[in-house]
């Protein structure tokens, strides 16, 4: 009887190719003073969009009062963004000259 002679084959090993993903580039949000806007309006904001509590809110209005500016957050850009358009939005409406900006981190 004859021997059954098993080809070996080349064994192969697919990998993922990793695609290389960077993390979105992020942006603060930055609400800038004058001297129109009342604080407690600006507590308002922080409170409403940027979901601080109380306290917070009122440390970030003081730095906003004392250095002209204060950082809300920091979002991927589009949430960046539409947070700048939200608060510019909602002080128009509220005719108050609030300044609201974004800078990459």
């Amino acid at each position: 009887m004859g021997r059954m002679v098993t080809k070996k084959q080349p064994e192969f090993v697919l990998e993922a190719e990793k695609a290389k993903v960077r993390p979105p580039r992020l942006f603060k949000v930055l609400l800038l003073n004058d001297d129109f806007t009342p604080m407690d309006f600006v507590v308002v904001v922080l409170q409403k969009f940027f979901a601080l509590n109380r306290e917070h809110a009122t440390r970030v209005m003081l730095q906003v009062h004392r250095e002209g500016r204060g950082v809300c957050g920091v979002f991927p850009k589009d949430i960046a963004a539409t947070k700048v358009e939200q608060v510019s939005a909602f002080a128009r409406q509220h005719q108050h000259p609030l300044a609201c900006v974004m800078e990459e981190n």
